[in-house]
């Protein structure tokens, strides 16, 4: 596959501290680390911590601090899925006010490929400054981190991130189970009344706090600068330890291909974003994205987060049935993310089928070399947001004066003067001879009164708020793989034959998942790969059955004379070890794809022309 070479300089500053011995990595920084902690302490029969149950928060934030992702733990043990815990929270969202409660559902956790190495320290148990050094550091630990994060690995080497580290302790108290990091641990303590420290004072107040902390101020906390043996205060912790930070930034100059996803043609795949919100993203004003791919669009509605959170966003489209390179383009509404162009290059498995092996080949100079390994992955997890409505009704009062006017009367006897006409005719005309009379009548001096009342006419009202959960889903996946002589090789002898005949191979693929079938895509390719070419420069697409499990088999071989389904070892091969690798890849699930390194070998003894060939005198 081209690639182009770009110079992208990494440097991964490590402000932490912690201790212990881990495999090597390929690093991609150069740490700035010291250590403390250490002495085992004693326990109770209901209060103990066992030195080999730890593990580490990791949380993604930007160089102001500000979180873009949700907090993943991982873990170098197993831990019960009903251990009390406190919910994917950090250090960071503790100092921006975040109580401490246990959470519901079961523990979330995740075991690593490459084992974690040790980090808190406990008596003859000390952990590794350099180990921590070089799993943190490592282009295995970034890409873990872009993983489980949604964050595209070269954004997040080159971007403006920082990765949070915090200690995690797994420990029995008062008889039951815990999983705490040094801040948790801290405010839980206050919460109890000392009791926690009481108990358990050399895990929770000297090794988890001191396991992590920082060398130089960073992200708002300051160095640490007392002591790194003795135990430690709530107060302390909570201010100065059980924190490490990472940059990865300025350090080496790595390959960066041109594209910023591979797929195969022909195929069903997943292709996801990380959005992130610094405001509540509820069912009233859901976040909604549309993903253009190839000329085609797909909308992804009705995303829900809590205020300050993230969601894994995902789509699944088949592949172009031609190889090429393709843009995919993301429109957000109501989210953020930090990325929203991308380009997929797709790639044709099936052009470099091995050419027709011929009895006159060689290869005198033919050499061993060892298996390769890609990028593996067995199993995922991931989480989608949910949000109800937990109604609060309370009585807002509307007082209003309701009138009733009423009329009041006030009657009073009056006394008035009224002229009483009395008309005559007097020297021929009519002459009014009347008089003034006094007259009584009643008059009502009443008035209207308003007999009204306040009226409240409030309602009740619902002052409630949504409440988010997460649901977790997780996928994961079995092989094998298994090569033996043709049926029709006819020296084979259990799993040795001669060269020159073909093998059979038989792989399969199983997987388990709690998820929706919308939401993964089951093993699809499967890929092998022979010594004779080294690995590379011609390989083999097998075919598969289909379901669950998924069988692969090598396609019907163009060069057999019976159509046979194999594969042809050369005739020149070496008696040795006939290994084969076989790469079974493209299950698909938000958070990446699943799959597997295999290999099987027979023997090779003896040649085909033992077989066919004698010489007469």
């Amino acid at each position: 596959m081209r690639q182009i070479r770009k110079t992208l300089f990494l440097l991964c500053i490590t402000v932490l501290v912690f201790l212990s011995g881990t495999t090597a990595h390929a690093e991609t920084g150069e740490g700035n680390i010291d250590g403390g902690g250490g002495g085992m302490g004693t326990g109770t029969k209901d209060s103990y911590w066992s030195n080999y149950k730890y593990g580490v928060r990791v949380t993604v934030v930007r160089t102001d601090g500000s979180i873009v992702s949700t907090p993943f733990d991982l873990a170098n043990c197993d831990v019960s899925g009903s251990v009390v815990h406190f919910g994917r929270t950090s250090k960071l969202h503790y100092a921006e006010g975040h109580t401490l409660s246990p959470a519901g559902g079961s523990y979330s956790y995740s075991k690593p490929e490459e084992e974690l190495p040790r980090i808190i320290s406990s008596g003859k148990y000390q952990a590794s400054i350099e180990a921590i050094k070089r799993y943190f550091c490592s282009e295995y630990a970034a890409k873990m981190v872009s993983d489980k994060t949604g964050i595209p690995y070269y954004e997040l080497i080159s971007g403006p991130y920082k990765v949070v580290l915090e200690p995690v302790a797994y420990f029995k108290f008062l008889g039951v189970d815990y999983a705490m990091t040094a801040t948790e641990a801290a405010l839980y303590n206050q919460m109890s009344d000392g009791k926690l420290r009481q108990k358990m004072s050399t895990l929770t107040h000297k090794n988890l706090p001191l396991a992590l902390f920082l060398e130089k101020p960073e992200l708002g906390y300051p160095a640490w600068t007392g002591s790194t043996a003795d135990k430690v205060s709530d107060t302390a912790i909570i201010d100065y330890l059980g924190i490490g930070i990472i940059s990865y930034e300025n350090l080496r100059e790595i390959i960066i291909p041109e594209t910023d996803y591979t797929y195969r043609v022909d195929t069903d795949v997943i292709t996801s974003v990380t959005l992130h919100s610094d405001v509540e993203v509820n069912p009233d004003e859901p976040a909604s994205v549309t993903f253009t791919i190839d000329g085609a669009s797909y909308r992804v509605e009705d995303i829900v987060m809590p205020e300050g959170d993230s969601q894994l966003v995902w789509v699944k489209w088949h592949t172009p049935s031609s190889p090429g390179i393709i843009n995919i383009n993301i429109r957000i509404d109501g989210a953020e993310t930090g990325q929203t162009s991308f380009t997929a290059r797709i790639e044709e498995l099936n052009e470099n089928v091995p050419p027709d092996p011929m009895a006159t080949d060689s290869n005198p100079t033919y050499s061993r070399v060892s298996v390769p390994h890609n990028d593996q992955k067995s199993n995922a997890s991931w989480s989608v947001w949910s949000a109800v409505w937990e109604p609060k009704w309370e009585w807002e009062a509307d007082w209003q004066w309701d009138s009733n006017w009423v009329w009041e009367s006030d009657l009073q006897l009056e006394t008035k003067e009224e002229w009483e006409s009395n008309w005559e005719i007097v020297d021929g005309q009519w002459v009014d001879n009347g008089e003034w009379v006094e007259v009584e009548e009643w008059v009502d001096y009443g008035e209207w009164v308003d007999h009204g009342e306040w009226v409240d006419y409030g309602e009740w009202v619902d002052h409630g708020k949504y409440v988010f959960s997460s649901t977790y889903y997780n996928m994961s996946m079995q092989t094998s793989m298994e090569i033996h002589p043709d049926d029709i090789v006819p020296t084979a002898v259990g799993d040795t034959m001669k060269s020159g005949y073909g093998i059979k191979q038989f792989a399969w693929s199983r997987y388990y998942t709690n998820a929706d079938e919308r939401d993964y895509v089951p093993t699809q390719n499967a890929v092998s790969y022979f010594p004779e070419f080294k690995y590379k420069t011609y390989w083999r697409l097998l075919k598969g059955s289909g379901g669950n499990p998924n069988y692969f088999t090598f396609q019907n071989n163009v060069f057999s004379t019976y159509n046979r389904e194999v594969h042809f070892t050369p005739v020149w091969f070496p008696n040795s070890t006939y290994q084969v690798y076989t790469y079974i890849l493209d299950a698909w699930t938000p958070v990446g794809m699943l799959a597997m390194n295999l290999t099987d070998s027979i023997e090779i003894e003896g040649s085909m022309y033992d077989d066919w060939y004698s010489k007469r005198e």
